[in-house]
């Protein structure tokens, strides 16, 4: 890291850089299609902080000035510990008043009451945040970082400071503010005034809380109904998921790759299209319902549609979540601690279930939270299957777009998911407690992995060999639909839906992208590849953070990155429509509202499964490195990273597959200029096109295939050295021998 007077030259190059380079407020036309620079600086919407303030009359600006520049004095005081007071003031002071201008001042003027009352109407008012105000509130935070560490805040480690602070500045920005703008709204009638009646009604709503039934029943309330299934969901895509990552790592299973595409297949699947695939198969004129009624005589039913069918649908979607998260705990297990197991004499059902299941706690525990969430999150099965037994996502949808708006409804409902999933948060985190799953330290280890013991084996090959085959009758019934004319009604082959979505011809002596669904997906592309890097980056850094590093409010950090992930998609668009339609930051409409949603939305998964990894890597390796007179950004690098490989291929592949599929969310965040293959099939879908969306979801799948494979081509596989002890038993026996014949 740079020292001290390095930081502070960096941050005052671009403090200047933010008052006089850049546009302070937010550019039109966007930022980055560079249309702007041709009327800077002296355009009133385009001109940087400093005309802002002495050409446009937007006076208020110049305290952000001041706070910079005096910031900025702490670049000339020799006290390391008065420097490091000063800068965290000034930061401190300098975010705070960066963000109340934001909220206080709107497009016409004032947006509170009490400050014109006080001071008086504003002649003008200001446009959301740009590049210039965005650039200064971070050089604010960042003041704070390194004054924190020139007071030796993390034992003055500015890389770590730095990184809690970026990370807890954006956790804030991107989803408490946007969560507290819709719980805001839910106690507030039209007018903005204070109305808690429909929040307090809706909290004692029986729909919600009803126990008239048998626990997990379908007549249930809604809060039960919902976490009933979660828990359901949550077991059986852990179970199969360990099941699947035995069986591709302790066995000797023939079609292992063929294992691992068919694990990744379900999560690559826009969820509505599972769904409908289940319903040709089982629903009242499926093909098996109408294979039982003829052979059998077993009349239709709709068993399908309900919380079995959407059990179902989950597990088949979150099963391979829970196998990218746990293959790499089981290829961490230490053969060494199985071998002195089996040497005392263990069998092999001892050894596993006392020593190897133990030791993959960590990643059992993520995998089901992983899931409980994903099921208490899941919008489009339940929205396919559920019919009249919703659960709490799809409730939240209907009372924000159904026939009666009820944002306090949303809100209570959001609330009750929300206590859910802490509470299986802290159970977890209880369970885990106290307890030191190293595995992979600095020393050398050897020897193979033990087999697994006979009647297990049995179990797993039972449980993945069934599913197996399901899989691939459900994605063969996907696939067959994009060839046929009208799918369960006239069966007859054509290529028509193919050629009218990807459609190609030359014009000109230049290629044309004539097809109709070729915008929706260059845009999902984009987004999907930018998103997916920034994801990993920032998951595995915070994964990093909370394992590695001690610091106060350590706990609330990790839980509020895990709540963007428990919140329902529905909710999560819903509050960045109310929070970033208007200033101080307005996103709405543009791309880069959905490449911050799938961050955010996403990046829990990165933490989990860098979570489950880092804790099998014991601190001795970091301590060997910092030792060596390396600091915490190079350990992290060259270190950490490279034994975290299983845990960045999950989290690329994972954030690029859900930028692709998600639905919830998306749909309320797209806009004509950039909209994505999912609520385009939705589209396609709701305009009875069954063919052309079936035919888009499968060149989807092909193509997030594809882009997965090179993810794992580019980052690599993690190489622990395992030597085998016998051959290496053999070798000193014969020096010995060599010895002897010396002497």
């Amino acid at each position: 890291m740079l020292s001290g007077n390095k930081r502070l030259n960096a941050l005052l190059g671009l403090g200047i850089g933010a008052f006089l380079i850049v546009p302070w407020y937010r550019v039109e036309r966007g930022f980055f299609s560079f249309e702007w620079p041709s009327d800077f600086p002296f355009s009133s919407d385009l001109a940087p902080g400093l005309l802002q303030i002495f050409a446009e009359g937007r006076v208020w600006l110049v305290l952000a000035l001041a706070l910079f520049l005096i910031g900025g004095s702490a670049h000339f005081m020799a006290d390391a510990n008065k420097r490091g007071r000063l800068l965290v003031v000034t930061g401190t002071i300098g975010i705070l008043y960066m963000a109340l201008q934001g909220l206080a001042i709107s497009f016409t003027g004032w947006a509170w009451t009490f400050p014109e009352t006080a001071f008086g109407a504003l002649p003008l008012g200001q446009p959301a945040m740009g590049a210039g105000a965005i650039l200064t509130s971070l050089i604010f935070v960042l003041f704070i970082a390194f004054g924190l560490a020139e007071r030796g805040f993390m034992k003055g480690d500015a890389f770590v400071v730095g990184s809690i602070s970026i990370l807890i500045f954006l956790v804030t920005v991107f989803i408490f503010y946007p969560i507290g703008s819709m719980f805001a709204g839910s106690v507030q009638d039209f007018d903005g005034s204070f109305k808690p009646d429909g929040f307090i009604r809706n909290m004692q709503d029986p729909a919600i809380w009803s126990l008239d039934c048998v626990i997990g029943g379908n007549r249930c309330g809604v809060a039960w109904r919902t976490l009933f299934l979660a828990v359901m969901t949550g077991l059986g895509s852990t179970i199969l998921g360990l099941a699947f990552a035995l069986v591709a790592t302790r066995t000797r299973f023939p079609f292992k790759k063929g294992l691992r595409l068919l694990t990744v297949l379900p999560i690559i699947t826009p969820p509505f299209v599972i769904g409908l695939a289940l319903t040709l198969l089982f629903g009242r004129s499926g093909v098996v319902t109408e294979a039982l009624d003829t052979l059998f005589g077993i009349e239709p039913s709709r068993w399908l549609y309900g919380l079995t069918g959407i059990w179902i649908a989950q597990v088949l979607s979150f099963t391979p979540i829970s196998f990218l998260v746990l293959i790499g705990v089981v290829e961490g297990v230490s053969p060494s601690m199985e071998e002195a197991s089996q040497t005392l004499r263990a069998d092999r059902w001892r050894t596993f279930w006392r020593v190897s299941l133990p030791l993959m706690k960590p990643g059992l525990a993520n995998a089901f939270l992983i899931g409980f969430i994903e099921s208490m999150a899941d919008f489009g099965n339940p929205l396919v299957l559920g019919g009249s037994h919703g659960v709490l996502s799809t409730e939240i949808f209907f009372a924000v777009v159904g026939s009666q708006v009820d944002p306090s409804r949303a809100a209570v409902l959001a609330i009750i998911l929300l206590s859910f999933t802490l509470t299986a948060f802290l159970a977890q985190r209880l369970w885990l407690s106290g307890k030191n799953f190293a595995t992979v330290t600095g020393k050398g280890d050897s020897g193979a992995h033990a087999g697994l013991p006979k009647s297990l084996s049995v179990t797993v090959y039972g449980i993945v060999l069934p599913w197996m085959g399901f899989t691939i009758v459900v994605y063969g019934m996907i696939l067959f639909g994009g060839f046929v004319k009208t799918w369960g009604l006239d069966n007859s082959l054509t290529l028509e839906h193919y050629a009218r979505a990807f459609s190609v011809t030359f014009q000109d002596g230049a290629l044309v992208w004539t097809g109709v669904a070729w915008n929706s997906f260059w845009t999902t592309m984009e987004i999907a590849l930018i998103s997916a890097p920034l994801t990993a980056a920032v998951g595995l850094l915070t994964a990093y953070i909370i394992v590695r590093q001690k610091f106060a409010g350590k706990n609330a950090f990790e839980f509020a990155l895990m709540m963007s992930f428990a919140i329902p998609g529905t909710v999560i668009g819903i509050s960045y429509i109310m929070a970033f339609n208007l200033p101080p930051i307005e996103m709405t409409g543009s791309a880069l509202i959905l490449v911050a949603c799938f961050v955010f939305r996403n990046m829990p998964v990165g933490v989990r499964g860098g979570i489950a990894a880092m804790s099998q890597l014991d601190k001795s390796l970091d301590e060997a490195s910092l030792t060596l007179r390396a600091n915490s950004a190079r350990t992290l690098r060259r270190v950490i990273l490279p034994l975290l490989r299983p845990a960045i291929t999950a989290a690329l592949v994972y954030s690029f597959v859900r930028a692709i599929t998600s639905i919830s969310a998306v749909i309320f965040l797209v806009s004509a200029e950039y909209n994505m293959a999912t609520s385009y099939i939705v589209g396609l879908v709701e305009n009875g096109e069954y063919g052309i969306a079936i035919a888009y979801s499968s060149m989807l799948i092909f193509v997030m295939i594809t882009v997965i494979a090179g993810f794992q081509l580019l980052v690599g596989e993690r190489r622990l050295r395992r030597e085998n002890r016998v051959s290496g038993m053999a070798k000193s026996n014969k020096i010995r021998i060599a010895q002897e014949k010396t002497a």
